[in-house]
């Protein structure tokens, strides 16, 4: 009898997890193929910026963009906002972000891009997922960039500085 009711622990525990992920990679294909339709969207209304901007030539008339092409930039406007927000929560749902510097795809925890060695703000998550020591041990397995190597070395400095009061926070308490 134990072994069938860990057995349907396990299997429950299996389609938790299965079901989580399926969740997410459903979620992404739908935001997806929002930001497609978009996409397609914002090329009509190219399309029609440039159908009207062509006939106003034709017809030797001065185009007004504020008047006459207000319309269609404001859908436009309205559409890339979408856009970037579907990203956004992509990022989300693959617990990622992009690094402010250099705009690649990170883990949400890093303390540095792997790409261009910049320090990232710390969030919350990061506050709680990373101790000082995890982050100094991850400081020193990323490559930086010369010109950012003044850096590193502050932030390592400003790590084993935190890190001795922590220990002698821990000290004073055992005592």
């Amino acid at each position: 009898m134990d072994f069938l009711s860990k057995l349907g622990k396990k299997a429950s525990e299996a389609y938790g997890a299965t079901a989580e992920k399926t969740s997410k990679i459903a979620k992404e294909a739908k935001l997806k193929m929002k930001i497609n339709e978009n996409k397609s969207d914002i090329k009509d209304l190219y399309t029609e910026i440039g159908k009207k901007v062509y006939e106003k030539h034709v017809r030797e008339e001065n185009i007004d963009i504020s008047t006459e092409l207000e319309e269609e930039c404001t859908k436009i406007d309205v559409l890339s906002a979408e856009i970037e927000t579907c990203l956004k929560s992509i990022l989300e749902l693959k617990d990622q972000k992009v690094c402010p510097k250099c705009n690649k795809t990170i883990e949400k925890t890093s303390a540095f891009c792997p790409y261009c060695g910049e320090k990232q703000e710390e969030t919350e998550a990061t506050e709680e997922a990373k101790e000082p020591e995890a982050v100094l041990e991850e400081l020193e397995t990323v490559e930086i960039k010369p010109e950012n190597e003044t850096e590193k070395e502050i932030v390592k400095e400003e790590l084993q500085e935190e890190i001795k009061e922590e220990e002698e926070k821990e000290k004073k308490e055992e005592n």
